[in-house]
């Protein structure tokens, strides 16, 4: 198979960092052309370089990027370029190869190829628990979003069991709170698939009310993350009858990016 990113003499890295920082400062403003045309840029100047590191870090920017904004085939065409990069680096059971297996991942249960996404899933898991390296919200996003997979395959024990080790595990990461607050209501869509609206009331309406009271914690700093888990969670909240926080958090977005 030709290689892409095969190692020129010179290798010439690209500045991961600056790349990233950057790339924080298009999606803060919502400029999503131009944030994947600096996406685009640097993969380019990554091959130039036979930059493979670089083209990984790249690569998984661009799932993200393709996932949130609803292009399936460019997510999917970059998830099966970063794990054959995998490959070519000779990761393999690294917390590099088990986070990209987990973007690659959430992007196939956001687009609803839900066994792929739990094989991922499952291959990335062992790496991350017995690593005393992996971040807190790395583990927790893991949980969160493999358990997102079990509820569309129907797999609703494992998945409340997930969602309880995501809840303990944000609590210990930067931003746990807002963390906590997406997997509140992940847990009540939960309870919706399994138990129907009538049942489950009363345990929705508790992850709901406790999701709300996450989100407005004093201490959070409303900032562009914030907004995002904003924007993030007003759907949800509206769905169950939480309008008027709904709207109140998309007006805090909507302050927040004005002013970014």
């Amino acid at each position: 198979m030709h290689n892409l990113y095969e190692s020129q003499p010179r290798l010439r890295p690209i500045p991961r960092q600056r790349v990233i920082e950057k790339l924080d400062w298009y999606m803060g403003r919502r400029d999503y052309a131009g944030a994947e045309r600096h996406l685009l840029y640097w993969l380019e100047e990554a091959r130039l370089g036979g930059d493979l590191r670089g083209a990984l870090m790249l690569r998984n920017e661009l799932v993200g990027y393709y996932r949130k904004t609803g292009q399936r085939d460019r997510a999917l065409e970059n998830g099966e370029a970063a794990l054959t990069l995998l490959e070519q680096l000779d990761f393999g059971d690294t917390i590099s190869a088990a986070t990209t297996c987990v973007n690659f991942a959430t992007a196939l249960n956001a687009f609803e190829e839900n066994e792929r996404a739990l094989t991922l899933f499952e291959r990335a898991r062992p790496i991350y628990e017995s690593s005393a390296a992996t971040r807190p919200d790395l583990l927790g996003g893991l949980y969160n979003n493999m358990a997102l997979t079990c509820v569309a395959l129907g797999r609703f024990d494992e998945a409340e069991a997930l969602y309880d080790k995501a809840m303990a595990t944000m609590a210990k990461a930067p931003h746990g709170a807002l963390e906590q607050a997406i997997t509140c209501l992940n847990m009540a869509d939960l309870v919706a698939a399994r138990d129907g609206m009538e049942a489950g009331e009363g345990a929705i309406y508790a992850l709901a009310d406790r999701a709300v009271a996450l989100l407005d914690a004093p201490s959070l700093a409303h900032d562009g993350y914030y907004a995002f888990v904003c924007e993030k969670c007003a759907p949800t909240l509206e769905y169950y009858g939480y309008f008027d926080d709904a709207r109140r958090l998309k007006e805090e977005a909507e302050r927040i990016y004005a002013g970014a």
